[in-house]
């Protein structure tokens, strides 16, 4: 085939367009369904100003380098910066802060607490608060996360169901809010529009990017049409104030005080305690799983894998494995790793309660492992010296070695001369041995005629390296040349 043909079919090669791909991804390519909740339940879960961005303002974002990127940002906003960009003072600080999740995250928690102080616990009370706590983290984890944001496995009416009511006890927001800003944050990982950007710190991941009001020059959005094509969804997120708090205060407070005359405990202990312990333990997968741990698949972004993370977070914790492998149903791949999570599902499958459940290819997450792994010796490989590198060596004939050997402690092993002189009296042979090579080809005798060196051996010659002689055959893998020697002697 000739050159000229070969072009012809690369030009003929029809480009995907980027733009169409990112109205893909953001599901602006087709009318979605606009599913608004009701009251105050709308505005629980953030502005639509940071979602109301088009594929083709992505697009220009993503394929702008930094440096045009900053400059028309920087023009845009010269003369008007959103509250978020302004520095912190006096006049500006009420006005900066997002006071509706302050009250649910912070000032309800810390009335629960006064309370605490004076109406002391009942232990059924507190058993029926870890039950509530248990029946919201799960939902969260196998609900919210894995079975709505990644759709690692299908589950029945009835655990849907489950997981809309409880996982709206723990108030975070509704299946679609909790579920796109989770997509977002997966396909914008450490970048401005993360929408809890781990880059920006511990406390920013973990509460204070909910604290603050967001800038909506960092809009992101993901396509969500398959969540809202659920009708469980759809009426969850229409009625997502009445069941918050139904599902966070009003159960717990009646079955405690029907069934035990502990009203005023159920709501504080069960209702209160419950939903923020629940809040904390889904913020530390995003700020505790971004900042302690090991990065055992990927090191160019910040999750990772730790076993505290794990506990405080219902299995969450080996998140550098969940960011590489987001789709899989399994958060540890372990026997022996605590992920309460994966078993859940596990179990559900086998009542026919939930079904296929998605792994990802034992032999692609091995090869990620393996490709880490070559990272990190890369790195430690460039820390160590190795000596010269044999094309780099200068070329010289025999009579400049011979001239020079003796005065310089120069010997050829495999082609390459090496200055032995300072180690001579290093030499666990003794110096007689090495002496007695200098100025010879001494490669037959180093490679187990006289002694068979170790790996150590060659490496510690390999930094002695001076030059190559002309003419001469030159193999840097010294110890190579040993073992094809060895083994060629005990052939003869």
């Amino acid at each position: 085939m000739t050159t000229e043909t070969t072009n012809t079919r690369v030009d003929e090669l029809e480009v995907a367009e980027v733009t169409k791909l990112n109205a893909i991804a953001a599901g602006t390519n087709k009318k979605v369904p606009r599913i608004v909740a009701s009251g105050w339940g709308g505005k629980l879960m953030g502005t639509a100003d940071l979602v109301k961005v088009t594929a083709e303002e992505i697009t220009k974002d993503s394929m702008e380098s930094l440096a045009e990127k900053d400059a028309r940002e920087k023009a845009k906003y010269a003369n008007k910066k959103h509250i978020s960009e302004e520095p912190w003072t006096r006049e500006n600080f009420m006005a900066k802060i997002n006071w509706l999740n302050v009250i649910l995250t912070v000032a309800v928690p810390v009335f629960g607490i006064i309370q605490a102080i004076l109406s002391p616990p009942q232990w059924k009370t507190l058993a029926l608060g870890f039950v509530l706590y248990v029946f919201s983290g799960i939902s969260i984890t196998a609900g919210y996360h894995r079975l709505y944001s990644h759709k690692s496995y299908d589950a029945a009416l009835p655990v849907r169901m489950f997981f809309a009511f409880f996982g709206a006890g723990a108030i975070e927001g509704s299946i679609k809010w909790w579920g796109h800003s989770h997509r977002v944050h997966h396909r914008y990982t450490d970048t401005p529009r993360d929408p809890y950007d781990a880059r920006r710190g511990f406390w920013y991941s973990h509460m204070g990017w909910m604290l603050m009001k967001a800038n909506p020059k960092n809009r992101a959005r993901a396509d969500i049409s398959d969540l809202t094509a659920d009708w469980v969804v759809r009426f969850q997120h229409r009625h997502y104030l009445m069941i918050m708090l139904v599902a966070a205060f009003v159960t717990p407070t009646l079955v405690a005080g029907l069934g035990w005359g502990d009203y005023w405990g159920g709501f504080i202990y069960a209702g209160i305690f419950k939903s923020f312990f629940i809040q904390q333990a889904t913020f530390c997968v995003n700020s505790l799983a971004h900042w302690i741990g090991v990065q055992p698949f990927d090191d160019r972004r910040t999750p990772r894998d730790h076993v505290l993370t794990a506990f405080v977070t219902f299995g969450e914790g080996y998140h550098n494995f969940h960011h590489e492998f987001p789709s899989d149903y399994r958060n540890a791949l372990k026997w022996y790793q605590y992920d309460p999570t994966k078993v859940i599902i596990y179990a559900l499958s086998k009542l026919g309660l939930a079904w296929n459940l998605k792994m990802f290819s034992q032999n692609a997450i091995e090869q990620g492992l393996l490709q880490q792994q070559q990272k990190k010796l890369d790195r430690m490989r460039q820390k160590l010296k190795w000596g010269s590198s044999v094309e780099d060596l200068p070329v010289w004939t025999r009579e400049e070695f011979h001239a020079r050997a003796k005065d310089e402690g120069l010997i050829i092993i495999s082609g390459i001369i090496h200055n032995v002189k300072l180690f001579i009296k290093e030499h666990p042979g003794g110096q007689a041995l090495v002496r007695a090579s200098l100025g010879k080809d001494a490669t037959s005798a180093f490679s187990g005629a006289v002694y068979a060196h170790s790996n150590a051996a060659h490496n510690l010659l390999a930094t002695m390296r001076v030059a190559v002689v002309k003419d001469i055959a030159h193999d840097g893998d010294t110890f190579h040349v040993q073992e094809v020697i060895m083994e060629k002697e005990k052939q003869s």
